[in-house]
């Protein structure tokens, strides 16, 4: 199958902001799958590279409806176990990202892609770990697009809140033209506090939540897939979406089962909604979400790469029952 492949930059603050890119031949009804690593948003090991031998198992899948392929890479926190000079590193090469430079980093990256090659909504958006926290919090109605606010009192209530909660300097990104179609999340993490509270023994747990969101629990409470409701949370931020695939393995040591149960929980609410979307473009509005189990240890999805694999074409597959993608 011809392609074009390479690797461009979507900003220029960071050598980080690449985002690796495979054009297939032009498939009109086709998806993009648009991966978003995990690593603890700190592991300078995990970058878009992690996608590689995912998307070859892909490309050599018959009959998939793929149109292209890209992997995104986004600034990190600090890693204790990767130790840089602030003096003599570059500001370009140095990891010392805070919340919310890391989602903004996706937008960015994803308004890039639409912008160069206008897939609209016919794309999956795949999550790793953290990766898959920041592809729902594209779609999150009050972390997308920079609308964060503090709120206070009970998560559900989405009407309560107390002003911005986070910033940091530069322009922020474009705003997304589409919200993608179908969201998969693997070995996902979705309420960071119940993550700290599920491992009250392992002090990396909290480490690397506080190195990328400080130490501000409503703040991660705020940026937590699985705790938000209402119109701040997935259910009333992605409005177009149709399909919702969490995918998990019971061999995973480092994400706990009730990560996967909280956002299910979560997605039930949003998939009573029907689906905002032109009148002429479908027939019907439903929406799904499935649970898909695994199998291995937490990093060998995207390692090995059949099982990130797996779950891509699982999402695929759905979508094609639903009458979405071609069969």
């Amino acid at each position: 199958m011809p392609n074009q492949s390479r690797t461009v930059a979507y900003g220029r603050v960071h050598n980080l902001q690449i985002v690796s890119v495979t054009q297939l031949a032009p498939e009109r009804e086709g998806y993009w799958v648009i991966f978003i690593h995990g690593g603890a948003w700190r592991d300078p090991a995990v970058t878009n590279n992690s996608f590689d031998a995912t998307e070859s198992i892909l490309r050599d899948t018959p009959g998939l409806p793929i149109a292209g392929f890209a992997s995104i890479s986004y600034r990190l926190s600090a890693h204790p176990n990767h130790p840089q000079d602030p003096i003599s590193t570059s500001p370009k090469d140095f990891r010392d990202a805070k919340h919310p430079n890391h989602i903004r980093d996706v937008e960015a990256a994803l308004a890039f892609l639409q912008n160069t090659y206008s897939f609209g909504g016919r794309y999956i958006l795949v999550g790793h770990s953290c990766g898959a926290t920041l592809a729902f919090q594209v779609v999150m109605g009050a972390v997308s697009n920079h609308r964060e606010q503090a709120f206070s009192g009970a998560t559900e209530n989405p009407e309560i809140s107390v002003g911005v909660v986070s910033a940091s300097p530069g322009p922020l990104p474009p705003p997304l033209t589409a919200q993608p179609t179908a969201i998969v999340g693997v070995a996902g993490i979705y309420d960071l506090r119940r993550l700290r509270d599920s491992h009250p023994d392992i002090s990396a747990y909290r480490e690397f939540i506080e190195g990328a969101f400080e130490a501000d629990e409503l703040l991660w409470d705020g940026v937590s897939p699985a705790q938000m409701a209402g119109s701040r949370g997935v259910e009333g931020g992605w409005k177009s979406g149709r399909l919702a695939v969490l995918a998990h393995s019971k061999e995973d040591e480092l994400v706990d089962e009730s990560q996967l149960e909280g956002m299910e929980e979560s997605l039930r609410q949003w998939e009573k909604l029907e689906a905002q979307i032109p009148v002429q473009e479908l027939s019907h509005r439903d929406r799904r979400v499935r649970v898909l189990p695994i199998s291995g240890a937490h990093d060998e999805a995207w390692e090995r790469g059949d099982q990130l694999a797996y779950a891509i074409i699982y999402a695929l597959e759905q979508l094609r029952e639903m009458g979405l993608a071609p069969q």
